[in-house]
């Protein structure tokens, strides 16, 4: 055991051994040492600068970085191996028979996921830390119920999301603190895997989350020096595609890009956390309220600007800008349903190939097809870096457009209810993404449904039938709501529906909606883990 360093759990006892080994825990101690305080600082702006926003100060394009955004002559790294196409990407969680699906998908590369499609059990994560060892080893092969998994001879590129700075991993604590989330999920993979993936032509890749600010950038950097020069791998070996899904990193593009600049992978458009950061960041602002979230679509306003200053952003800077999610998965029941579904997925990614994305982000292996087709049809070369959009003028207005057609209807409330309460209850159980009506849910989409339910009761919006939405309209509906849960998401229990349902009604009276559901719902999994929590804020 390395000093400082205590493991607080003893579940998955055969992967702790293989994965937290005396070696890495030193490395992961060095990290905490090393930029702990650092990240902390940073979390703090970021609560300053909501108050900033609070008090009606708009976003805007940061002053103090306008050489950055000015100078034309700066450029990103070129791609690294296996990152020149990536027209498809997959996404999901780290479970052994994702991962072996997922890399046989056909898609170009899989985001292996410890954020937003993953609950963070210990379990859920070492093991998915010995999946990921495995499938670049090429012995993740084996049988289930009779069923033989095996890896492809092609598989997918291995790219990893790790959880954001926000999250701590209070199962391991150094020098009595817990250790940062994203530090720990991406300091075992890379520790692991970096000098093996560089054997094997590929390399440490990775997708950073959640990010607020340049400076957060900055950190990953810093990160990526120190982890390079620990292991003795050169410099500028990792690659990084940040995911802009924070309304303040839309302002940050350039600058983001410019602090990674020798790391990065690009930018990607997280469409679903992006649509929940725009609610959070204006909560004071009554004029940015939001209809239905099926009307929150990519070519409403505000939505659009993000797009074309992405991609003109990235192209600018000869990297890849990466299209979001489509959460439709496939009706086997339901032939002409399934054919609307699917049609809505081809004019998602027709949209994005258009408007000179890179690529595009599936949920399940058998949307590839269709995905792969579009952009098959209308990107020629491996990417579009030389769509250079120079016709995009975006300004801060058009990012901060409250121009959004739609109506909020008690269907919308219904649904984003069911969402919620159906999310939890999975997330508490340990699973991190569940199909709802045919669409992948993950933590986005039920952090959207969260503060759009407390932005209309906070705000008394009306439906479209007149009648005023309040906190005990909300509560009525979430009383109506919860006993079907179990028919959407039937592997939810009755205990962990309860949790959600009454973490719910609390959130939509708060004044302020809590940051994430994940933070406030870790106690849940720390205490299943048999950890006292004493670093979260309990929503008991």
């Amino acid at each position: 055991m390395i000093a400082g360093v205590q493991i607080h759990t003893k579940v998955a006892q055969k992967a702790q051994a293989e994965v937290l080994t005396d070696g890495v825990l030193a490395y992961l101690a060095a990290l905490h040492r090393t930029f702990e305080s650092t990240r902390q600082s940073l979390l703090i702006a970021r609560d300053v600068a909501q108050r900033r926003f609070d008090s009606g100060v708009p976003l805007d394009f940061p002053s103090e970085t306008a050489h950055i955004r000015a100078e034309p002559s700066w450029q990103c790294a070129p791609p690294a191996l296996g990152l020149e196409d990536r027209r498809v990407e997959i996404t999901g969680p780290t479970d052994r028979k994702m991962v072996i699906n997922a890399l046989n998908s056909g898609a170009k590369t899989f985001m292996a996921d410890f954020e937003d499609s993953s609950a963070p059990t210990f379990a859920n994560l070492i093991n998915g830390q010995v999946n990921l060892r495995d499938a670049i080893k090429r012995q993740i092969d084996f049988e289930s119920g009779g069923k033989q998994y095996k890896l492809s001879e092609n598989p997918a590129v291995l790219i990893v999301r790790p959880r954001g700075w926000h999250l701590d991993e209070t199962r391991v604590t150094v020098d009595n603190t817990p250790i940062s989330g994203s530090l720990f999920d991406f300091g075992l993979y890379f520790y692991h895997n970096a000098h093996e993936l560089i054997k094997r032509s590929s390399g440490p890749y990775f997708y950073l989350p959640k990010m607020e600010h340049y400076l957060e950038a900055r950190l990953w950097n810093d990160v990526f020096l120190f982890s390079q020069s620990y292991i003795g791998i050169p410099h500028n070996t990792i690659r990084a595609t940040v995911l802009i899904e924070t309304l303040p990193a839309a302002f940050q593009m350039e600058e983001i890009l410019f602090e990674l600049r020798n790391h990065s992978a690009g930018l990607n458009c997280g469409r679903w956390d992006y649509i929940f950061s725009a609610i959070k960041k204006r909560r004071a602002d009554r004029s940015a309220m939001l209809p239905d979230r099926k009307d929150v679509t990519m070519t409403v306003p505000f939505m659009d600007a993000y797009v074309r200053l992405l991609i003109q952003t990235c192209h600018r800077r000869k990297v890849a800008a990466m299209g979001g999610m489509s959460a439709q998965i496939p009706i086997k029941d339901d032939p002409k349903a399934n054919e609307v579904a699917m049609e809505k997925v081809r004019a998602d990614k027709l949209r994005e190939v258009t408007a000179g994305h890179d690529g595009t982000w599936i949920a399940h292996p058998l949307i590839n097809q269709i995905a792969s087709k579009v952009f098959d049809e209308n990107m020629l070369g491996p990417n579009q870096y030389h769509v250079r959009r120079e016709d995009v003028k975006v300004a801060a207005a058009d990012l901060l457009s409250t121009n959004v057609p739609g109506k909020i209807t008690e269907e919308g409330i219904r649904s984003n209810v069911s969402v919620a309460l159906a999310y939890c209850g999975a997330w508490i159980g340990g699973n991190g993404c569940i199909p709802v009506n045919y669409l992948m849910e993950d933590a986005a989409t039920a952090e959207i449904a969260r503060v759009q339910l407390w932005q209309w009761a906070k705000y008394g919006a009306r439906l479209d039938t007149g009648e005023q939405i309040t906190a005990q309209y909300v509560d009525r509906i979430i009383a109506e709501q919860a006993p079907g849960v179990n028919k959407i998401a039937p592997s939810v229990k009755d205990n962990h529906l309860k949790i959600a349902t009454k973490y719910l009604k609390d959130q939509i009276k708060q004044q302020w909606p809590n940051e994430f559901l994940t933070s406030d719902l870790m106690p849940y999994l720390t205490m299943a883990d048999g950890v006292e929590d004493k670093w979260y804020r309990s929503v008991l």
